[in-house]
């Protein structure tokens, strides 16, 4: 990439030690423009003071943005219609949060006329990918700065030596900081590095920081009801919430009760396997409720086409291919499978377990108790009508017998 193309970048900024230490390289490498973007996303920190560290670096425009609705009703919840789990266990926390990034990255470049965006995602993960092929989706011309696929910055003593060379802050990280990297969204928090490099060796109790220990979660189960509208969650014991706010109150309760630790082996898209651990509090509550609602109102062929979907999907969300016509394709269909996932699911919490107790559904229910019923139907069903259905299912096999 040319620098001297480069007039004006867009730097998704957290403030943090790296792109506090992007932010100054970009001055330095190509003496462009910079404009800062601090999405708030609910990942728990104080992200106000992103602003006054960018001030004092010199940077004139600021964008500072409480997305936390946008994401959960417009990414979190249509992931969450699809029951959406990758390779059996990760619930794509990180992942499902790259696209919304990435969409206000391009927005503002295009709104302030910058050239580029730029981010601080490494040269061996998967959001330089997903933050890339986002930000190439939706705006075919834009140009991309990774400093960690360009610099020699490739430690955290180097970066630390760097930042203290320009006279950046840290707030004393040199001796504080986390062991783990870590990344934070309103569905989840998730932990890299350090010990969790060998998978034989055990998380630290002290490293989870959203949920209790399973064992010191309280000794009395919690109900709770979730209420679905169109496959979305509405309602939680019967108040209607806004979707940050009901997947915040599901966190907390999941939280309370030890549910949502997950400790994975997992096939990155650049071809490595990487071992992270994982707080998805109240997404491992909405995935049991949803299912539970489905398994009351889809048509049984509509479900099972769900579930062969679905880890194709999820493969194109971890993959970051939010943005491509074959997710939007697929999202259509899920979409259209939830017009009558309408109904009320009851839930039981207890010490890191989610279990089912109860769903109902007044006008889209599927379940006929006198069809299913073990006791006299009066005839609405015919139990003789299972002699041909076996037979002619059966024909295959006996022909197949026949030939060994």
């Amino acid at each position: 990439m040319s620098k001297k193309n480069i007039n004006k970048v867009v730097l998704a900024y957290s403030g943090g030690l790296d792109t506090s230490v992007i932010l100054a390289w970009l001055k330095d490498t190509y003496d462009c423009e910079i404009v800062t973007f601090t999405a708030d996303i609910g990942q728990g920190e104080e992200i106000g003071a992103a602003r006054a560290k960018a001030e004092n670096m010199g940077i004139k425009e600021i964008y500072i943005e409480d997305l936390t609705e946008e994401y959960v009703q417009d990414f979190v919840f249509p992931m969450f219609r699809g029951n959406t789990i990758y390779e059996g266990s990760y619930l794509l926390g990180t992942s499902i949060a790259r696209p919304l990034i990435a969409k206000r990255l391009v927005e503002i470049a295009n709104k302030t006329g910058a050239d580029a965006i730029s981010h601080g995602a490494t040269g061996k993960g998967n959001d330089q990918v997903r933050f890339e092929l986002g930000a190439y989706a939706l705006d075919p011309n834009i140009k991309v700065i990774a400093p960690w696929r360009e610099w020699d910055l490739n430690s955290r003593e180097k970066l630390l030596a760097y930042a203290e060379n320009k006279k950046i802050p840290i707030e004393g990280k040199k001796e504080t900081g986390s062991p783990y990297s870590m990344d934070a969204n309103l569905l989840h928090i998730s932990y890299e590095g350090g010990q969790l490099e060998d998978p034989w060796c055990a998380p630290d109790e002290a490293m989870w920081l959203w949920t209790v220990a399973p064992e010191d979660a309280p000794d009395s189960g919690q109900s709770i009801e979730i209420e679905f509208k169109q496959g979305d969650p509405v309602a939680l014991n019967g108040k209607k919430l806004s979707p940050a706010k009901l997947l915040t109150s599901l966190n907390e309760l999941g939280g309370k009760h030890g549910i949502g630790r997950s400790d994975i082996v997992e096939n990155r898209y650049v071809g490595m396997k990487s071992r992270g651990c994982y707080e998805t509090p109240g997404g491992t509550i909405l995935l049991m409720a949803h299912r539970a609602m489905e398994s009351l109102t889809l048509d049984r062929e509509v479900m099972h086409l769900k579930d062969d979907l679905m880890p194709r999907y999820a493969k194109l969300i971890y993959n970051g291919y939010w943005w491509s016509p074959e997710r939007e394709a697929l999202q259509t269909l899920i979409d259209k499978t939830q017009t009558r996932v309408n109904g009320v699911v009851r839930l039981k919490l207890f010490k890191g377990s989610v279990s089912v107790t109860g769903r109902k559904s007044d006008s889209d229910s599927l379940f006929d108790e006198t069809i299913a019923t073990f006791e006299d139907d009066s005839g609405a069903y015919d139990q003789k009508d299972a002699d041909g259905f076996i037979k002619l299912n059966a024909l295959r096999l006996k022909l197949q017998a026949k030939r060994k």
